[in-house]
């Protein structure tokens, strides 16, 4: 799901006047909880230009201040919170969700971490929450860690794993749901590590808008964007021609599966479970000098 498309609206800057400039990915969890919103249902909702972007796109548009709103990994929060603020609502946080660790071998699922050793692995960015939960799960499970990490695109690392390219792949979205097909086998889930390790959901995409656009239009967005999700789930069926429009040819019942499993009432609300899921994410990150430390207030929403 690399591509970029723009939806509607006009270049408008800011969005003083116009739309505002918004990226998050085709995939069915963003498109279902934007739908209302890009479409112009949500009343008093600012309009919307959208862009589709992979969230390794939107992590590196974000680093250099692109676009108004974007759908990025918590993990680079720390690099763009200064021009950012972290929206309360529209990500991405859940349990049993989490991203796999997957191997060719027969036998290997629930096998030791150990069998990573000095393997190759692939991962679909260094700059993702993915990244930092496996990082996170190898400093306690894998002796002498990982030997080298190659960065690929996500619908790249299950060919790569098949074919011998790499040792094993670490995989997120629907990718749970379609290992098999390609005859693969989950080693660990970084996701139930997490949970088991911390008690708290798992903090996967996160929703930012720049903290230029002011106090007051920030809660506008994170009105307009908890509205969106709950019209979605108010009518379902709504939101299905732009979820299966941009899903890539995406068996629907894989879509609803991904909806299913990635929007919930942390993408309404993030809450107090949500907010210490993130710190915690990143503090414990920052321990291992995977990414820089957070300032006390960094978080904080207007």
């Amino acid at each position: 799901m690399s591509s970029t498309d723009s939806d509607s609206g006009s270049d408008t800057g800011t969005g003083v006047g116009g739309p505002l400039k918004i990226a998050f990915s085709p995939c069915p969890n963003d498109t279902f909880a934007f739908d209302a919103w890009a479409h112009g249902r949500v009343p008093g909702a600012p309009p919307l230009d959208v862009t589709f972007a992979d969230i390794d796109i939107t992590n590196g548009m974000a680093e250099r201040g692109e676009l108004d709103i974007l759908k990025v990994s918590y993990a680079v929060l720390p690099w763009v919170l200064e021009e950012y603020a972290l929206l309360p609502c529209g990500g991405a946080l859940g349990r049993g969700c989490g991203p796999l660790v997957l191997t060719r071998e027969s036998g290997t699922s629930g096998a030791s971490g150990a069998s990573l050793s000095g393997k190759t692995v692939a991962v679909p960015s260094e700059r993702s929450t993915a990244y930092l939960l496996f990082r996170l799960w190898a400093a306690d499970e894998v002796p002498g860690g990982v030997g080298e990490v190659v960065v690929m695109p996500f619908h790249e690392i299950m060919p790569a794993v098949r074919d011998g390219k790499v040792d094993a792949g670490l995989v997120i979205h629907e990718a749970r749901f379609t290992y098999q097909e390609y005859g693969l086998h989950c080693l660990a889930d970084m996701g139930e590590h997490w949970e088991a390790t911390t008690g708290l959901p798992i903090p996967l995409g996160a929703i930012i808008a720049k903290r230029s656009l002011g106090e007051e239009t920030l809660r506008v967005l994170a009105e307009s964007a908890t509205a969106s999700v709950r019209m979605a789930w108010d009518d379902t069926e709504a939101s299905r021609p732009y979820v299966m429009e941009h899903a890539q040819e995406m068996d629907p019942a894989v879509a609803d599966q991904h909806i299913g499993l990635y929007v919930n009432e942390f993408t309404a609300d993030l809450g107090e479970d949500g907010y210490a899921a993130v710190r915690g994410l990143l503090t414990r990150a920052a321990a291992e000098g995977l990414v820089p430390p957070l300032r006390p207030d960094a978080l904080a929403f207007p």
